[in-house]
């Protein structure tokens, strides 16, 4: 926006409010308070300076009272009459002069920020259900830009309008609602963009609490087991607005990621949060978070301290990272007014919190005096106000539990609704110099010019080459058979032309595996819930072909795939290979390297004509119900082809049949085998999350229990196999302190029946024998080869993995800030010959933020067996190996 017609439209904001107040807020040296907090308290509005320190608040002719807020800095309040023009009002902020109390520290004596910290801490839980809802207008700024990025990558990022210099904006203004336990509601009313597509992507609030134990995975200062992590200091007291407020400095006792660094100021008495200023790290990316807080009152209850609750006013994010090369720089910024709040009634209570550790005397006489249980905080309150720190938790802990158990789905840990109103992109430029809460900055106002000529230029560029984009989107070229396409045949149906792609085996030589798939979506929408996802049908058809040059053949198969929310079912039928292990531990892209490069043929083939049903079936996603149906003919496949870039590989290749201790001999004739299998799966304890109307599972996971039992069913349909597989398992994932992690893998099971059986029948183990791991970490043995204790008897495995935060290496801070981890596990595999296999093993997880390395030993009774190295991905990064 131009200079002179900002000025014209501050006119009209001005003519249309009447008047305000506008200044600067600086030091007493005359430095600037950039972001620094206003808050109105007759209309409960809020307002942030800019980065110079300049603010321009428009207000109704009336009489206000405006609180400056910065932090380190006092509080200063200014009572004004506003008429009809805007009063200009500098404010001067003095350094907070911080006393400290007079307590010496001593070996003997702790520090005094103890026993403030667990005050606050006991009270942090009574501070998440003091409010039974809340509703507020939030101002949202969002910024970022690249400071620097690799040279390789300039080209290309030019090209798109990314400059080093360039800064992306996005403005909102949204009607936020909570209400108790966990509902969360944001409605945005106003997008600000510029270009003519209309549809940047505004900020979402954040709702998140540092009352709560943990924050973006983070454990907050304020959690029950904060002193675990972290140290504390006093470092003084205040007055503020005739409230004592102690300031904290808060030091993790192990740097490292999901911790804070910082101060937190705690209001006395009330012990709730006044502001605070925290730092915290994540895989290397920094995230500085600054909050000031309010003293909020209920409308109906001016000056009754029991009905006031200290909420955030304004909230700042920045973050700053270099990732890769590229060096990036963003800031979101948060100004929160006109709220409105409800008390929760059972907790409208005044109480005085004794630290036990501290006032020893006086908490023995508070536990003998109310020896009573099972009390509600409110009952128990009303007969004195005095509560120790720990009864204050254990009665807060109890009364979340009894209005949890209450809710119409206990299992719903927070409910989130988001909702951009129809004509939050047609708000003028009046309404956001009325709304801002500072003015922008030349360099915001340069970043919004920058993106509107961009998206004129590429409006231009569109414009005259629009035949070939709709030639590239919609239509086929010859080229596409090649390098791929996907093309829009209507409004729900789409159809693909899948990337080539193959590898080389022993068996076939080199393949070529081409696939194409129709999508065709069925889509109902809510019309009472329309923010609400849609219920949608999906069907995928997908003829895949396979040619195997060695051989000098085609195969192929059709699979039609049927999905709902809650169902799938999978139809497929055709002539293709698979591997006798039918999981695939090694991948096709791994085996060609080891065949080529090693002179290792690990991968073991062979043929069906077969005809598969797959059905899954969900109930309240907690409990699954699966089965499975195969009708195949099997043929034995043999190698073909001894090439390899490695010139013993003639004399190392092996036989296409596999070697395992129970059989001699693993070949097999071409026989007909009709196998059937039924499962369940249960998550009894599982958590969710809804948005937006849907259900999504919440992250803590619950232990997982499976029953499975498979069959191969004689004379039907020709069918050669007879046996009887039962099996169990059990599947955990446990946090352990801030980022330790332990997964647990069991499985037990037993052949009832083994009158009819081939090799392919047998139960076979994740085993690994190439340098790379691309199987599940908890669950897949290291050095394990990969058929040689297949079994048709019965077996137990155990994968154990666990994730430490620090160890040996990352007892270095450097290392965790860099996002490495370290990782110790055990895997153990008992049936009858397989000598009690064992794997130790340790591994560095997060080696430039994608890779791991681990190094494992085997054991079979004990005695050493074999070691290696193997490279993986990162376990904290999910990745599809499948050719599916």
């Amino acid at each position: 926006m131009k200079p002179t017609l900002f000025l014209f439209f501050s006119f009209i904001s001005g003519s249309l409010f009447g008047g305000g107040v506008k200044g600067l807020v600086k030091t007493n040296d005359g430095t600037a308070l950039p972001y620094a907090s206003i808050y109105v308290k007759q209309t409960g509005t809020g307002a942030t300076t800019d980065q110079n320190g300049y603010y321009e608040l428009p207000l109704e002719p009336g009489h206000y009272e405006i609180i400056y807020k910065y932090l380190g800095y006092e509080s200063a309040t200014r009572i004004i009459e506003v008429a009809k023009d805007f009063i200009e009002l500098n404010i001067i902020l003095k350094e907070q002069n911080i006393l400290l109390q007079g307590i010496t520290v001593t070996a003997a004596k702790e520090d005094p920020a103890y026993t403030i910290m667990r005050k606050a801490i006991a009270k942090a839980k009574f501070h998440t259900q003091q409010l039974d809802t809340y509703s507020a207008k939030v101002y949202i700024k969002g910024k970022g830009k690249l400071r620097d990025y690799p040279w390789l990558a300039k080209k290309m990022l030019e090209k798109e309008g990314i400059t080093k210099d360039r800064l992306f904006i996005t403005e909102s203004v949204n009607e936020i609602k909570y209400t108790r336990p966990h509902k969360y509601e944001q409605k945005v009313i106003a997008v600000y963009t510029q270009g003519k597509d209309q549809n940047g992507s505004p900020n979402q609030y954040f709702f998140g609490s540092f009352y709560e134990p943990e924050i973006a995975e983070t454990v907050s200062p304020l959690s029950p087991k904060a002193f675990t992590h972290y140290k504390f200091e006093y470092l003084g007291t205040f007055k503020d607005a005739g409230y004592d407020i102690s300031k904290i400095k808060v030091t993790p006792r192990s740097k490292g990621d999901n911790v804070f660094e910082g101060t937190i100021f705690i209001v006395e008495n009330e012990w709730s949060i006044h502001s605070l200023e925290l730092i915290a790290t994540k895989l290397g990316i920094h995230f500085k978070v600054k909050q000031i807080y309010h003293p909020i009152e209920e409308k109906d209850h001016p000056n009754d301290p029991t009905r006031r609750v200290w909420m955030p006013v304004s909230q700042e994010a920045i973050v700053t990272g270099k990732v890769f090369g590229f060096d990036f720089i963003g800031s979101y910024h948060a100004t929160v007014k006109e709220y409105k709040i409800k008390l929760n009634p059972a907790l409208v209570v005044a109480m005085d919190v004794i630290d036990e550790k501290l006032e020893k005397e006086e908490a023995k006489k508070i536990k003998k005096q109310f020896s009573q249980k099972n009390q509600q905080i409110k009952q128990r309150l009303e007969n004195g106000k005095e509560i120790t720190a720990k009864e204050l938790k254990q009665l807060t802990k109890a009364y979340e539990k009894t209005e949890q158990k209450e809710q119409k789905e206990p299992d719903v840990i927070s409910e989130s609704r988001y909702k951009i109103d129809s004509t939050a992109y047609k708000k003028d430029s009046v309404f956001w110099v009325d709304i801002r809460p500072a003015p922008l900055d030349k360099e915001e106002i340069r970043g919004y010019k920058k993106t509107d000529s961009l998206n004129k230029v590429q409006q231009k560029r569109d414009e005259g080459d629009t035949l070939h984009s709709k030639k590239h989107h919609k239509g086929f070229r010859p080229f596409d058979i090649v390098t791929g396409n996907y093309y829009s045949v209507s409004k729900n149906a789409s159809f693909q032309i899948h990337f080539p792609w193959g590898g080389y085996n022993t068996v076939e030589g080199v393949n070529a595996i081409y696939r194409l798939s129709y999508y065709n979506r069925w889509v109902k929408k809510d019309s009472l819930h329309p923010e609400k996802k849609p219920n949608t049908r999906r069907l995928e058809i997908s003829p895949t072909f396979r040619y195997a040059f060695a051989r000098e053949k085609l195969t192929g198969f059709l699979r039609a795939d049927y999905r709902t929310r809650t169902a799938r079912i999978t139809l497929s039928s055709g002539r293709y290979i698979q591997q006798f292990n039918n999981e695939e531990p090694i991948h096709p892209f791994i085996n060609t390297f080891t065949t080529l490069v090693q002179g290792q043929n690990w991968m073991k083939l062979y043929e069906r004509d077969f005809v598969d049903v797959n059905f899954r079936k969900q109930f309240n996603g907690k409990y699954f119900f699966r089965t499975q149906w195969s009708l195949a003919r099997r043929h034995e496949l043999f190698n073909n082809n001894n090439y390899s870039f490695n010139e013993r590989s003639q004399t190392q290749f092996t036989a296409n049949a596999p070697t395992t201790v129970e059989l001699p001999d693993t070949h097999f004739p071409q026989h007909t085998a009709f196998i059937g299998s039924v499962g369940i799966e249960a998550r009894p304890w599982q958590k969710f999350r809804i948005w937006n109307g849907n259900k999504y599972d919440a992250n803590r996971p619950s232990p997982t229990f499976t029953l499975d039992y498979k069959k191969g069913f004689s004379q039907l349909f020709g069918s050669d196999v007879d046996y009887d597989l039962l099996e169990v398992g059990f599947k955990e994932s446990m946090r352990t302190g801030i980022t330790g992690r332990l997964d647990l893998n069991l499985k037990a099971g037993k052949f009832l029946n083994t009158r009819s059986m081939y090799f392919m029948d047998f139960k076979h183990f994740a085993g690994n024998q190439t340098p790379f791991i691309t199987s599940d970490p908890a669950g897949s043995f290291r050095l394990l080869p990969y058929y040689i204790y297949s079994t048709h008897d019965q077996y137990f495995s155990a994968n154990v993995h666990y994730h430490f935060r620090k160890f040996l290496v990352t007892r270095i801070p450097r290392a965790r800030l860099l996002g490495i981890s370290e990782n110790f596990f055990v895997n153990y595999l008992a049936t009858p010959n397989s000598n009690h296999y064992t794997e130790l093993g340790y591994g560095l997880n997060g080696i430039l933020r994608l890779f791991r390395l681990e190094f494992a030993t085997s054991f079979q009774n004990g005695t050493y067996s074999n070691n290696g190295f193997r490279i993986g991905i990162a376990t904290n990064i999910t990745v599809q190996f499948s050719d599916n």
